[in-house]
């Protein structure tokens, strides 16, 4: 496949991520907003449900993933150099590798009470 081509399927993960997001979203609202007060007991046990910390999992993930590929999409378009575009790109995607790692980390760590 030339590279003619590989915005397609970019662009369907990029709607695909974004179509997630919309459940993923209506439940992390409706489940924060559900919670008797915003503390850190109330929080980790919350969080202690193995179904919650998945689901927040997820959030992290795909969220993470669509903002990165939006600001792709964003980096290609208005940078002409090459060379920082590549370094832009890189950088983006280490930075979004590094929220996803602390977000993931931070999850199971509130999940198994440490």
């Amino acid at each position: 496949m030339s590279n003619s081509h590989g915005g397609t399927g970019h662009f369907w993960v990029q709607r695909l991520t974004a179509i997630a997001l919309v459940p993923l979203t209506i439940w992390f609202c409706f489940s924060l907003a559900s919670l008797p007060q915003m503390s850190h007991a109330n929080l980790s046990a919350w969080m202690s449900s193995p179904f919650n910390a998945a689901l927040m999992i997820l959030v992290i993930g795909v969220g993470l993933y669509h903002g990165k590929l939006g600001l792709q999409v964003i980096a290609e378009d208005y940078i002409a150099d090459r060379s920082k575009r590549v370094i832009t790109i890189g950088s983006i995607t280490m930075i979004c590798v590094l929220f996803g790692v602390i977000g993931i980390v931070s999850v199971l760590k509130l999940s198994f009470g440490a």
